[in-house]
């Protein structure tokens, strides 16, 4: 439960209806095929709830989150600030808020700004689920309340919230004396937006985010809570317009041990996977840090870490250990070098075909033929080349030409009319090139470096969209996005003296970084990538 963002267990039929399809789910479809009228219980999540130990252990190296989150949410009935919680990709945001409410029997309404790609399809979908209202062939599957506007969405989110509120007032008036009926913990309703990050990429205008925090202030319902879950920390978020700061509650990435409790969890043969993790966990974690991509890559690796064995529920001997390990040695340097992707698997033309390539490229190697230009001579990451590039231009070009190189035209226009310059200024120019021949490539920030790398990786994203038959390599574009973590990448470049790093500077209070890279590795990994490195590479 704790290795995806989505949750595993039975989803409710009101969040199916409204934002998202449900899947594997035989009960619900039943349910569609004769629906039945929504009920305040379908605010709920799961069948039953679930025990405090059953939480934590599904869990693992998620208590201290999911102790901080109880003790936030209060005792029963008691008002809330809003919470934000964020943590990278696959650190079990989601899924631990959800079952967390399981456990607590609380009711929730839960949108994802993934699904809900537009504010009309945000306020509708927790407009459905407050009114218990189902998409069906019946009324055309069309919403409760057409709302496209904040106002609107203010008065009927409002009127929603307190018809709920008066009805779980009147359910704690009543008797418990059906036990089959599961009655609801309390009169708190909770707004769940997940995936808010995301709201960025079609609020042009941008007034939904800064509308989204201050809802809390203007329903002052104090019946009603209110949880963001994002992948990016909240000083992204951060604006002028004044409003109640959520308390933010991180998720950490998880460490290897971590990793082994959730790998080890239902395995068969405990002694065996344990012994295949002690081989593989440590040099995949060096690359990512995402339960979903290591279970994509360790499936694979396991079952043709098992082949030599005749029977797996043996218990491996020293002797053995070795064995398989030498048997899965070259493996484990193939699926290294692949960019690991979630959603789309390559198939098995596409490993044939890389296979094929990289038995050419030695066997060049071994008739003493040169390696082509457009090709680095050590693996890399798409992302981690992106960065390269970036802390490159970062160090060769002068900060005051970021905005004219990074501009919405894709760098500086070349074909500018040149003037006839005079010897004084030749010369001036002669003497700039040889003290900054003297003084190196310069220091940077983080942040320089980060802006430069988003701006360089949204215009190969765009041009490459335009290209027929072509995958896709853009950061984090839906489901083709790089799982990278691109400060992960930098740690990288780092320990590889790619990139150094200097001290803070005493003014800006930041660490600084600088490229140690040459202009000729720089252009063989802008040419292996397809990138114009030349058009965004300031010359003196």
């Amino acid at each position: 439960m704790g290795k995806e963002e989505s949750p595993q267990v039975t989803r409710r039929t009101t969040r199916s209806s409204s934002s998202t399809p449900n899947l594997n789910n035989s009960i619900q479809t039943a349910k569609t095929n004769n629906p039945q009228p929504l009920t305040l219980n379908d605010l709920l999540f799961g069948d039953k709830p679930i025990s405090f130990s059953d939480l934590i252990s599904s869990f693992p190296g998620r208590d201290i989150q999911i102790l901080d989150l109880i003790r936030l949410l209060g005792p029963l009935n008691t008002p809330t600030i809003p919470l934000f919680i964020y943590g990278s990709t696959s650190t079990g945001k989601t899924s631990a808020v959800l079952q967390i409410f399981r456990h607590l029997n609380r009711p929730f309404v839960y949108s994802s700004c993934l699904t809900c790609y537009n504010p009309r399809i945000l306020f509708e979908s927790i407009l459905n689920q407050l009114l218990r209202h189902r998409k069906d062939v019946g009324n055309g599957y069309t919403s409760a309340k057409r709302c496209e506007r904040p106002s609107d969405f203010v008065n009927l989110l409002h009127e929603a919230l307190l018809n709920v509120v008066n009805n779980l007032k009147g359910q704690m008036g009543k008797s418990t004396s059906k036990k089959s009926v599961r009655l609801i913990n309390g009169k708190m309703v909770y707004l769940i937006i997940d995936n808010l990050e995301l709201v960025r990429n079609w609020d042009k205008s941008a007034n939904i985010l800064p509308f989204l925090f201050k809802l809390y202030d203007i329903l002052k319902i104090p019946e009603m809570g209110l949880i963001f879950i994002s992948k990016t920390s909240p000083d992204t978020y951060y604006s002028d317009t004044g409003y109640i700061e959520p308390i933010p509650v991180q998720f950490p990435d998880y460490t290897e041990d971590d990793f082994r409790q959730i790998f080890m969890r239902n395995q068969a043969n405990l002694k065996l996977y344990s012994s295949f993790l002690d081989v593989v966990l440590k040099p995949f974690c060096r690359i990512t840090r995402r339960v979903d991509e290591l279970s994509a890559a360790f499936s694979p690796l396991f079952k043709k870490y098992c082949e030599p064995l005749s029977d797996i529920s043996i218990s491996p001997s020293e002797e053995m250990k070795r064995r398989l390990f030498s048997h899965l040695q070259p493996d484990i340097a193939l699926s290294l070098n692949e960019i690991f992707r979630v959603s789309s698997s390559q198939s098995s033309s596409e490993v044939e075909a890389r296979k094929e390539k990289a038995k050419r490229k030695g066997t060049m190697q071994k008739l003493g033929g040169s390696q082509p230009l457009d090709e680095v001579d050590f693996h890399m990451s798409t992302s981690a080349k992106y960065l390269l590039i970036s802390a490159f231009l970062a160090s060769r070009n002068p900060a005051t030409l970021d905005a004219s190189m990074f501009d919405s035209t894709g760098g500086l226009d070349n074909r500018k009319r040149k003037r006839k310059s005079s010897e004084k200024s030749l010369e001036l120019k002669e003497t700039a090139e040889q003290e900054s021949l003297m003084k190196g490539p310069g220091t940077f920030p983080l942040e320089r470096l980060l802006a430069i790398f988003q701006c360089i990786t949204s215009v190969s994203e765009c041009s490459l969209d335009e290209e027929e038959g072509n995958n896709g390599l853009g950061v984090e574009s839906g489901d083709s996005g790089l799982m990278s973590d691109v400060l992960l990448q930098l740690s990288s470049l780092c320990n590889a003296n790619f990139i150094s790093k200097g001290s803070s500077c005493p003014l800006e209070g930041s660490t600084r970084y600088r490229s140690t890279v040459s202009e000729d590795m720089a252009l063989k990994v802008a040419r292996s990538l397809k990138f114009p490195l030349s058009k965004y590479l300031y010359r003196r």
